[in-house]
């Protein structure tokens, strides 16, 4: 068993929109490391002197050849893995840039490290948790347990534009 790190690092996991008012977003099942076979969002470690967005922006596009743009942040969690890994995830959300939408999908551009990607809603990530938690990335589980209210406030305001809207 490898060694744990001696300090905690750091995450980030990214929201990744169809649209600015879209209620779906990016999952995909991992494989090869920490958490293989469980779903996650995409995203990866924060690298020195990287912003959160900076980070989300260069992970998404490694991992789904998608471009993002009006990132921000939304909360963090902490997450302690057998084995002794420390994990501060930091989450935001992005919404595909204009010009992509409706013309590219999320591609798997990291055979190695995931099976596919998937659009999901908030119930269905929700459902996920509930049913099997071994299903969600326990960032993902954290997330749904450490800050409830970020998955309920986004999801209220999704189904609040697309009522505006209808």
């Amino acid at each position: 068993m490898p060694t744990p790190h001696p300090y905690p690092r750091v995450g980030v996991g990214v929201f990744v929109f169809r649209s600015p008012t879209s209620t779906h977003f990016l999952i995909g099942k991992r494989k090869g490391s920490i958490g293989a076979g469980t779903f996650s969002l995409p995203g990866g470690h924060l690298e020195t002197a990287e912003t959160f967005a900076t980070c989300a922006a260069r992970e998404v596009l490694e991992e789904t050849g998608l471009e993002i743009e009006d990132v921000r942040f939304l909360t963090a969690t902490e997450t302690f893995f057998a084995g002794g890994e420390h994990y501060v995830t930091v989450f935001v959300r992005g919404v595909v840039r204009a010009e992509q939408r409706g013309v590219v999908e999320a591609r798997v551009m990291e055979p190695d490290k995931c099976e596919g990607w998937e659009w999901v809603t908030f119930r269905q990530m929700r459902e996920m948790g509930e049913a099997e938690a071994d299903k969600l990335f326990l960032p993902c589980r954290n997330l749904l347990q450490q800050r409830p209210e970020v998955c309920v406030a986004l999801e209220g305001k999704a189904k609040g534009d697309e009522e505006s809207r209808g």
